[in-house]
């Protein structure tokens, strides 16, 4: 006999503390099965309320505010992103899309889209920070796409925790008019107007009333900043001009002249001179017009002027500007520098751990922060007292290894000192404060410890506003918050120098692992980790395969892909769009 499955509810109002009653019954040929289930009597037993979560606001959505969100765990803090645009840019590729390579929507993932992968409510709101009040951790915000109730956008966010990864803008060094007439490449939008730029230039050249002289001017494309994106914006340029370009506009292209502007005596400072010199004989056989040594001092509608020793003030016409000489810190960020102390720095400056000094809750990574080394001379005297465990006044050569893994882990430049001057241990830094450190007994009194570690500060460096070095901080400290609770107990860190038992977390350590420079005709410079060059045909598949590799998502990494493919077969494409 085959039984049937049922289901019957009733309401309250039957029984006195009983709201409803579930009963199901379902059976088979062999038996059957009762179960009922009262949720609505007066001995329901109550769930414990969960503490609440921690507010994390993230301002800014580049870099450094992405990578952090796509690590951190949502499940343990109340997330809350703030930021002008609601997509992530792969702003490496910026020089692509002005010339067509690559398009824009090919470059950006919504914002949204990352946040929904993670699952948890985190929130984001499109607009802008304009004020930060470290004092009652609050956030004053204004938005881009609407207004209030009083017509003004504005409203305001508490935080528990804030990280501030907004990046920075171009750096103008008040030059004049360089805002006024010159464009800049931090954004996708900037990319865009550069694009349509560089294609108004063309056909404002090609107009019958114009002479030659005119044309000239309207085709000159001047790049101030010999940095890695101006070299590589002017690389790509070429390309678009020779390649696509010429094809176009046969009349005119003879006249077309681009100029590389670079205050220092060589472009590419911050490569291998090796690169630095291929590339300049690169541009020079490419009829790039590299002008080192030369600072510009003044920007018009119609000239630039520059400075040189030799020469003095030059001007000369121009059709298209792009300045790209640095960052300089937003308009905000100074603000908040001036509210904390830090007035009279560049930029926001944080610890090892990537805290902003003198502000509780607050971090900061990517462009606008620089971490502030701590030095080992300003805390020699409490390194000597940590090291000295039987209070004698003297150290060993075996008290000081005691403690070395911390040291090095605190303060990496001495670990960076040791190996420029290619010594093996801290048996030859002793050597050289003492003459025989050979055994372990030999003891070191505290100017002899000082003396030993005094050149060590020498290594500190200033990590460079990279992309790169935005990624590895989101992430680190994406790591860092999710593993909060746990390091309360249980500190990872080094010893306290100043102060008792471990930090919670080991500091923030840069890994470098590589740069490019992108020289045009298929060419790129690739200096990477342990010294290895490569310029040429392979690095530009090498480069190719890390920029497709480094996409966010499969959907951007496959545009891209298909964006370099649509260019080998059908060239770039030229609209005015």
């Amino acid at each position: 006999m085959r039984w049937s499955a049922f289901l019957w509810e009733a309401t309250s109002g039957r029984r006195p503390g009983v709201s409803n009653l579930l009963l199901v019954v379902a059976a088979a040929s062999s038996g059957g099965l009762v179960a009922y289930a009262d949720s609505g009597s007066d001995a329901a037993v109550q769930q414990p309320q969960l503490p609440p979560r921690k507010k994390v606001v993230v301002l800014g959505t580049g870099w450094g505010g992405t990578t952090f969100l796509r690590n951190l765990d949502s499940r343990l803090y109340d997330v809350q992103v703030i930021s002008p645009r609601n997509y992530f840019a792969f702003t490496p590729l910026l020089p692509s899309v002005t010339s067509g390579t690559v398009e824009p929507r090919s470059i950006v993932e919504p914002i949204r889209r990352v946040l929904e992968k993670k699952g948890g409510e985190i929130k984001f709101w499109e607009a802008e920070c304009f004020k930060i009040d470290p004092q009652s951790k609050k956030i004053h915000c204004r938005s881009n796409v609407g207004t209030n109730l009083e017509g003004n956008g504005e409203f305001l966010v508490d935080y528990d925790y804030l990280v501030v990864a907004v990046g920075a803008r171009t750096n103008t060094f008040n030059t004049p008019g360089v805002v006024e007439n010159c464009h800049f490449l931090k954004e996708v939008e900037d990319a865009q107007k550069i694009r349509r730029s560089v294609m108004d230039c063309f056909e404002r050249a090609s107009l019958p009333f114009l002479n030659e002289e005119e044309r000239k001017k309207n085709l000159h494309f001047v790049v101030v900043g010999g940095g890695p994106t101006g070299v590589e914006f002017a690389a790509s340029l070429h390309d678009f001009v020779t390649e696509d370009l010429s094809k176009l506009y046969p009349s005119i292209q003879h006249l077309v002249k681009i100029s590389l502007i670079e205050a220092a005596d060589h472009i590419l400072t911050m490569f291998d001179k090796r690169i630095t010199n291929f590339a300049e004989d690169k541009f020079g056989r490419d009829g790039i017009d590299v002008k080192t040594g030369y600072k510009v001092v003044k920007v018009s509608k119609d000239d630039i002027t520059m400075q040189n020793p030799a020469t003095g003030d030059i001007s000369v016409p121009y059709g298209m500007a792009v300045w790209s000489t640095g960052i300089g810190t937003r308009p905000f960020v100074v603000e908040f520098m001036k509210q904390i102390g830090q007035a009279n720095r560049r930029v926001l400056a944080t610890d090892e751990w990537l805290r902003v000094r003198e502000c509780d809750g607050v971090y900061a990574i990517g462009d606008c922060a620089t971490i502030n080394q701590r030095k080992v001379m300003e805390d020699i005297s409490e390194i000597f007292r940590v090291a000295d465990k039987d209070k004698s006044g003297t150290l060993t050569v075996k008290e000081i290894q005691d403690i070395l893994d911390d040291i090095y882990v605190r303060y990496p430049q001495v670990q960076l000192y040791l190996k420029s001057k290619q010594m093996n241990g801290i048996a030859d830094l002793v050597r050289s404060a003492k003459g025989d450190a050979e055994k372990e007994s030999v003891e070191l009194n505290i100017e002899e410890f000082k003396k030993a570690l005094s050149l060590v500060d020498s290594q500190v460096k200033f990590l460079p506003a990279t992309a790169q070095v935005a990624s590895q901080q989101g992430q680190y400290l994406a790591r860092c918050f999710n593993k909060m609770k746990d390091a309360e107990e249980n500190p990872e860190g080094p010893i306290r120098i100043r102060g008792e038992g471990r930090h919670r977390f080991r500091p923030f350590r840069y890994r470098h692992l590589g740069q490019f420079a992108p020289l045009g005709g298929e060419q790129t410079a690739a200096q990477l980790p342990g010294d290895w060059i490569s310029i040429g045909h392979s690095s530009q598949w090498l480069w190719y395969s890390v920029y497709a590799t480094k996409q966010i998502s499969w959907r951007t990494r496959m545009l891209v892909v298909s964006d370099w493919t649509r260019r080998f077969i059908f060239g770039r494409d030229s609209s005015c769009i």
